[in-house]
């Protein structure tokens, strides 16, 4: 590890990003788009290829010391993921392929077990497809309603139909922390508490949230909490779903197959208690590992740091571009996060993502996996830069060069 304990030193973060020193179409590369693959430091990627190197085996099957440690390791990341969001057990910490896995988990489990015909399933207009597409099949499956939290201009939800939007039906809300298109912090204690009054379980998509903020799934009493690994500057292939104990142990499990057992026998198969129940198969060790290493790097830069850091960088960045004629950017809530989407009048998002790629800036166009957020807003897509710990106010400036640029070129 490189980094100054006392200072979030960028030159010394930079340097752990391999990817920063590259040369993109000419131009140094300016990665701004960490809301869809946040980038893995080095020592994350040390920490697995020594895994791949000297310590490679499976885990949970062997009396070798090498399965032995693989093992300790593995279990190891659930414990380093219980602490980082405050999670009272590792066994309230379920291994998952990423964001989507974890909430097709919740709905295939939990939503089959609970949701009947003519009952209603609450959602917030600013979800992406991840958050909708299972609760959808879900409720064809079972003849139950989706039923959405609506949000203003601003890209805030109107909390003040929360309350009617509940009904005696309802049997769960599924709402995203952090926006992945506005960057709207969402209130989410407070959704959580008036769900709870009305006794119907909440799960948070945190898969934007936890890259940016404090997370204390205990505080914020959430019955699910799920993120990706590779937002969080671990790996790809690896996610958490985060479930109160009480419900995790009363959901079925999902897959079938071996890890998950108590005894196998042609008249019956009994299965281990939560988490082991829903990790059949070899699970992603290395990936695991990876994510745990990602914490230990993210709270050695400190949360706090981080969080101040990319709030200087999204203030900059959005007096910088509203500054700019013809230019709209879509969420304007008062708690955001550092993703900032805009469209620009006469230029198609894509073809600015395109003319902002060949000067070396890396940002994502397009619906961002949440069509009807642009339905809200009325347009086909955006262009969306999201900044992380290592970016700087310099490659704001780049973006902002970037975009004029492109605007002159459409004249």
């Amino acid at each position: 590890m490189s980094v100054d304990l006392k200072t979030l030193d960028m030159a010394a973060v930079r340097k752990d990003f391999p990817l920063l020193s590259r040369i993109l179409h000419g131009k140094p590369v300016v990665y701004l788009d960490s809301a869809v693959s946040g980038q893995m430091p080095i020592p994350v990627i040390d920490r697995m290829t020594r895994y791949q190197r000297e310590e490679h085996t499976n885990v949970h099957r062997g009396v070798s010391t090498l399965s032995q440690e693989a093992t300790d390791f593995y279990e190891a990341a659930r414990e380093k993921v219980r602490r980082f969001i405050s999670a009272g057990s590792v066994k309230e910490i379920v291994w998952t392929r990423g964001t989507t896995e974890s909430i097709n988990l919740v709905a295939q489990t939990f939503g089959r077990r609970v949701v009947k015909a003519g009952d209603e399933i609450l959602l917030s207009a600013m979800e992406h497809h991840a958050n909708i597409v299972p609760w959808q099949m879900l409720a064809e499956e079972k003849g139950a309603t989706i039923k959405v939290i609506p949000m203003n201009d601003a890209g805030e939800l109107l909390l003040d139909s929360l309350d009617e939007l509940l009904t005696e039906r309802t049997k769960i809300v599924g709402v995203v922390h952090v926006s992945n298109v506005l960057g709207t912090v969402n209130p989410v204690k407070e959704i959580i508490a008036r769900a709870h009054a009305k006794g119907v379980p909440v799960l948070v998509d945190g898969a934007q949230a936890v890259p940016h903020l404090k997370v204390d799934v205990k505080d914020l009493d959430a019955d699910f909490y799920v993120f990706s690994g590779h937002k969080l500057s671990g790996p790809t292939g690896i996610g958490v779903l985060y479930g109160k104990l009480a419900l995790l142990e009363a959901m079925p499990p999902w897959h079938g197959g071996g890890n998950m057992i108590r005894s196998v026998s042609w008249e019956k198969t009994t299965y281990m208690a939560a988490p082991g129940k829903f990790e059949a198969g070899t699970p992603p060790i290395a990936a695991a590992i990876g994510l745990g290493a990602a914490i230990d790097y993210l709270e050695t830069l400190g949360l706090d740091r981080i969080a101040a850091h990319e709030h200087d960088l999204l203030v900059y960045a959005t007096e910088r571009l509203t500054g700019i004629p013809g230019l709209r950017i879509l969420g304007t809530a008062k708690d955001k996060a550092s993703v900032i989407s805009f469209v620009v009048d006469g230029i198609h998002p894509h073809d600015m993502g395109s003319l902002l790629d060949g000067e070396g800036v890396v940002v994502r166009a397009g619906h961002h996996c949440a069509q009807p957020v642009m339905t809200r807003f009325k347009v086909p897509a955006t262009t969306r830069a999201s900044f992380a710990y290592f970016n700087t106010r310099e490659e704001v400036d780049v973006l902002i060069s970037a975009v004029l640029k492109a605007i002159e070129l459409f004249k």
